[in-house]
């Protein structure tokens, strides 16, 4: 062997050996090691989907002008299993979307079957503060049908697992 290639030996093989010392070193002087995400999280959320409708409490609030649209959403539902709860009027009109779905901690997994019913076209809206475990449907001038079961189980496969919001993580 030539000296300019036993001498890059030997610099390849220091370099390699500084490397493992100092990542060793890194490793051991860890101030993070502690630190679990899990626990620093100010919101845990059930990201579980829901095994049948009557698992999951709904309350449809119409946000248009049509007279009884959330009477007819309400049912439609029911007749699909869920737990329903008694329709009303929303305080402001939603002119430009499907539905939006308002959900807490407690029904994240189930909003996002929920979704499925408007083929991921229903806007979520997460709010950290609510305690209950009723998700809201909020019916939009856009809104003309629920997905067929068919077309729910196309769109969950689309739509995927159901995923922490910012800022919380999975209980």
């Amino acid at each position: 062997m030539t000296d300019t290639r036993t001498r890059a030996y030997r610099v390849i093989s220091a370099m390699a050996a500084g490397a493992a010392v100092v990542a060793t070193i890194a490793m051991v002087h860890d101030t993070q090691s502690a630190a679990i995400a899990s626990e620093s999280c100010s919101t845990k959320v059930d990201l579980t989907l829901p095994d049948s409708a009557g698992q999951v409490k709904l309350r449809v609030l119409n946000g248009t002008a049509t007279a009884g649209l959330a009477d007819r959403v309400t049912s439609d539902f029911e007749n699909r299993g869920f737990v329903m709860q008694k329709p009303a009027k929303n305080k402001t009109t939603v002119k430009d979307q499907t539905a939006i779905i308002e959900y807490g901690p407690r029904t994240a997994g189930a909003a996002q079957w929920i979704r499925a019913f408007f083929l991921g076209e229903a806007e979520p809206r997460f709010d950290p503060a609510r305690t209950t475990d009723v998700v809201d449907v909020v019916v939009g001038a856009q809104y003309r049908q629920l997905a067929t079961f068919t077309e729910v189980n196309q769109s969950l496969a689309v739509l995927g697992e159901p995923t922490a919001p910012p800022g919380t993580c999975a209980a």
